[in-house]
């Protein structure tokens, strides 16, 4: 089973500058902001940086945030990131930040959750959880892979779809509150997982897990009932 992708400790441990480029909107909630970063090592899709502000009394505040962005070689990296209510860095990205603006950024960080594009991958994502699995779709997509990818991606609504636009053959969205005629409403079950799971790629697949505690644990608990292995399957979580 593959392990763990190292981390260069020296390179995830030099703050960098992030100048934010572009911001485009996702969801009402949610919204993808660009930044160039000129010494940007690169990193693999499903890996996360260290992000800080610091305000103009001197306080820093500091998040961890996934990459939404493929690796390229373009000096740039994106951020997805949810409008969560009273969060002090959220809040001033969405009501605050404009292109120009500048930022600190370290990283990338964690080799443990990475998808360097070389086996199966099964991609379970709920709400802004899918921003890991969504660099892996891109650079699936991007560099042509072969490798065997799906991703199962929930959310609430069409309307808190994050990504809509970009999903294809891959993709299978599941609709909790409110969902298109014709697409049942409900949470991912194991009828969602049955077709993937009962019929493998070769070697089979690797599962990456990502959202809220409550659905990393319903879906982890269904990947296992279903037949994958314990030990092949990695879980991001947050909340």
């Amino acid at each position: 089973m593959p392990g763990r992708i190292e981390v260069s400790g020296r390179v995830a441990g030099r703050w960098q500058t992030a100048t934010l480029t572009e911001i485009r909107r996702e969801t009402p909630r949610a919204a993808t902001f660009r930044f160039a970063v000129p010494g940007w090592a690169g990193h693999l899709p499903g890996q996360h940086l260290m992000l800080r502000l610091t305000a103009g009394d001197g306080y820093v505040a500091q998040r961890h945030y996934s990459l939404a962005s493929a690796p390229d070689d373009s000096g740039h990296i994106e951020l997805t990131l949810d409008h969560v209510a009273g969060g002090e860095v959220s809040g001033w990205f969405h009501t605050v930040a404009r292109p120009g603006d500048r930022i600190e950024v370290r990283g990338p960080l964690s080799g443990f959750f990475a998808w360097p594009g070389d086996r199966p991958a099964l991609l379970l994502g709920a709400g802004s959880g899918v921003v890991p699995l969504m660099s892996m779709v891109r650079h699936h997509r991007a560099r042509g892979l072969t490798a065997p990818l799906r991703l199962l991606v929930s959310a609430r609504s069409p309307e808190e779809l994050i990504y809509a636009r970009e999903y294809g053959a891959e993709t299978t969205p599941v609709f909790t509150r409110s969902a298109p005629d014709g697409t049942p409403v409900g949470r991912l079950t194991a009828a969602h997982l049955a077709p993937l799971l009962a019929d493998p790629p070769a070697g089979g697949w690797e599962a990456y897990v990502c959202g809220s505690n409550s659905f990393a644990e319903h879906a982890s608990r269904l990947l296992v009932a279903a037949g994958q292995p314990v030990d092949r399957i990695r879980i991001e979580r947050f909340g």
